[in-house]
């Protein structure tokens, strides 16, 4: 979800301005992607090489974080939206790390959609812890019984299906450490739009281009 901050200073605001505005625009796409029957959507809200932004940025993403969680879950509820939130949890503040356990509680049984929301969360992060907890897991065995197979139900979002389609916003045009493995045979959809801006209708039209792709997974013919 890029370009909040950018959004903020074409507009003469802070960048917690622009933050806010993508949070709420957050709402929107979740509301679009459970009417159009998507079963998972997974959103990069903060990366583990966020921490070098400035630390009154990094502390006002924080509190925006407990603000959306506290004001959000209920909404959540009402609209069958279970939320779950993968990375390294360890580093935030206790009452945010209370915050995330109880909505995720809370909405553990809706079915309707599932939102992923990636916090402290790297690709490369996600591949180390889960060969750790399968390792872990098979204490007897050196990493070279280890296989694809084996090491999936140890990434974070073994819960969910992988990547169909990665749409990346403010016209940036890489994976920037998002679901490495996960979106290994991802869509890649790159819009200028800047975060807030990101709208159901762009959302439709990336879904649509979606469709027309011939996704062969490494196979000689379409599927």
């Amino acid at each position: 979800m890029d370009g909040n901050r950018r959004w903020a200073k074409n507009k003469f605001m802070p960048a917690a301005v622009g933050h806010a505005a993508g949070a709420k625009r957050v709402r929107d796409i979740v509301k679009a992607c459970a009417d159009m029957g998507v079963a998972h959507l997974s959103i990069f809200a903060f990366s583990t090489e966020n921490w070098k932004r400035p630390a009154d940025e990094v502390t006002s993403l924080m509190n925006l974080f407990m603000t959306y969680l506290q004001k959000e879950v209920n909404n959540m509820n009402q609209n069958g939206v279970r939320l779950k939130v993968v990375g390294d949890k360890t580093r935030f503040a206790p009452m945010l790390q209370d915050l995330i356990a109880r909505a995720e509680t809370q909405t553990a049984n809706n079915t309707r959609i599932t939102l992923t929301v990636c916090a402290n969360y790297g690709g490369r992060w996600d591949l180390i812890q889960a060969t750790r907890a399968w390792q872990e897991a098979h204490p007897g065995q050196t990493l070279q019984r280890l296989t694809e197979e084996g090491l999936a139900p140890y990434l974070s979002t073994a819960y969910a299906p992988e990547v169909d389609l990665l749409i990346r916003t403010g016209g940036e045009s890489r994976v920037s450490n998002f679901m490495l493995w996960q979106a290994a045979y991802a869509e890649l959809f790159f819009t200028d739009d800047l975060w807030p801006d990101f709208s159901p209708a762009r959302l439709q039209e990336a879904i649509v281009w979606f469709a027309g792709r011939d996704r062969r997974f490494g196979s000689s013919a379409p599927l």
